[in-house]
């Protein structure tokens, strides 16, 4: 599997995704990569039913999203990745997968988060997983629109 984006935006699948990324990063595959997702089935097939037509979208755990990218079933397919979090990027990257860049998109705010960006809060582990991420090499890019211009994401967790 050739992972094209590795994207972190904990509203997956939605108007900028669809309309504008997928355009820019056109996989054959859209995988919303979460544990808590996958196993909610009500969420899981509303976002499967939002995916563009004509990408295979699907919504899997990290642990899931491990094995198939090891399969050979799946050697050679392009796919466009979604988060909630980057401690899910780290647990893929942990597991084998070939992530060598991710783009922050959103992290919504919460009472245990500080917000760093208009649109982007994090809290202890979130940071520590971004650092851990930027230790292995792993480019991480703010930036909510292709057309946008990349800022480097750890200048604004400094």
């Amino acid at each position: 599997m050739n992972v094209l984006l590795a994207r972190i935006d904990d509203r997956f699948i939605h108007g900028q995704v669809v309309t504008r990324w997928v355009k820019e990063y056109p996989a054959e595959r859209l995988i919303v990569v979460s544990d808590a997702v996958a196993s909610d089935e009500l969420r899981k097939s509303l976002l499967i039913s939002v995916a563009p037509a004509n990408m295979t979208a699907s919504v899997v755990s990290v642990e899931k999203m491990i094995k198939a990218f090891h399969s050979p079933r799946y050697e050679g397919i392009t796919a466009f990745l979604l988060f909630e979090n980057p401690r899910d990027v780290l647990r893929l990257i942990e597991g084998g997968v070939k992530i060598v860049s991710v783009n922050v998109g959103g992290m919504r705010f919460e009472n245990d988060r500080q917000q760093i960006t208009k649109s982007v809060s994090v809290n202890q582990d979130d940071i520590a997983a971004f650092k851990t991420l930027q230790s292995l090499g792993v480019k991480q890019e703010l930036r909510q629109l292709p057309s946008d211009t990349p800022v480097d994401f750890m200048t604004k967790l400094k």
